[in-house]
């Protein structure tokens, strides 16, 4: 097991490097310090002075990748792909283009999109796990044809109509819970409490329907046929045998996800006021705060990588046949 996962954090450096390069050509060669600087100065009347300044208090004013007029190590370590993006491999990601710490914003608003996030992925799992596993045990009823017609139904519908019908209907008609805000301690549950919501009722359609096709694929093995000739009934086929033969293919959604718990409902935190890493991106992209935008675009790549070791790893757990050589 150590074996592997050394290896696989050995594969993972040149992904993390290439995408470290990528993100630095877009956001520095493609578009330059001096285009970042015009942008938010404004194209017009702008001195030759200003753009300077602004590019000299943001550290945009060094060279690319050599930095020929400094001395020994300095040569590298003076440039903008040195403090820009070669850091972010310690998690140091300094400034955004507002003069804020980037860090300290991540640690203060990750807890908001955990809070967020956690509920809408345990109870999710939980009810599209029930309902696909009803349909299953009723499969080729009309519960299961009408079950099937609803999930498509609700998985044509845009996530934007379920947001604003959810603020219309049980925000602003029935006053139940705030539209949109946060508020601190015990307070927040019910500024999450209808954001959670939605998360969950959105996603039925496409969950319950996906476990629902994992299911009857495992319903239809001869480990299955076996069980019925011993005279086990099908609800105890369906949660002792057919749910713990899925559970592979469920764990490689879930853990897959994570990075989700981290990173924040980008929609969902911009429609409900929510202070997580979500709005924190959104916000960063409409005042063209390249910094922060560098800073979450790795940090996502990171937890998706990490998420992929983890689904990995949860195999073993699953199912003891499957070994990490």
């Amino acid at each position: 097991m150590t074996a592997y996962i050394i290896r696989r954090f050995l594969y993972a450096l040149p992904v993390l490097i290439g995408v470290n390069l990528f993100t630095f050509w877009l956001f520095f060669v493609v578009n330059s310090p001096e285009d970042m600087a015009r942008m938010h100065l404004g194209d017009k009347r702008v001195t030759e002075q200003a753009i300077q300044q602004w590019k000299h208090e943001r550290g945009y004013d060094q060279p690319l990748f050599f930095n020929g007029s400094a001395e020994g190590l300095n040569k590298i370590t003076e440039t903008i792909f040195f403090t820009k993006s070669l850091k972010l491999f310690v998690f140091e990601f300094g400034q955004s283009d507002s003069g804020r710490h980037i860090g300290y914003d991540i640690r203060q608003r990750m807890w908001p999109s955990l809070a967020l996030a956690v509920p809408i992925v345990l109870v999710g799992l939980a009810v599209n796990i029930t309902v696909a596993l009803m349909l299953a045990f009723f499969r080729g009823t009309y519960v299961d044809f009408w079950g099937v017609i609803l999930c498509v139904a609700m998985m044509s519908i845009s996530g934007l109509f379920y947001i604003i019908g959810g603020q219309v209907l049980i925000g602003k008609l029935l006053n139940l819970v705030p539209i949109s805000g946060y508020g601190t301690g015990i307070e927040a549950w019910k500024f999450l409490l209808l954001p959670v919501l939605i998360g969950v009722v959105s996603a039925i359609g496409s969950g319950s329907r996906w476990y629902r096709t994992l299911f009857l694929e495992e319903i239809n093995k001869d480990f299955v046929r076996t069980a019925r000739a011993k005279g086990l009934s099908e609800s105890l086929i369906l949660f002792r045998h057919v749910l713990r033969n899925a559970l592979i293919p469920i764990l490689t959604g879930v853990v897959v996800v994570l990075p989700t718990l981290f990173m924040g409902s980008l929609l969902l935190e911009s429609f409900f006021g929510i202070p997580g890493l979500g709005s924190y991106t959104i916000d960063a992209i409409d005042r063209q705060d390249f910094a922060i935008v560098r800073a979450m675009v790795f940090l996502g790549a990171v937890l998706y990588i990490i998420g992929l070791m983890l689904t990995d790893i949860s195999y073993t757990l699953a199912d003891p046949r499957v070994r990490l050589d």
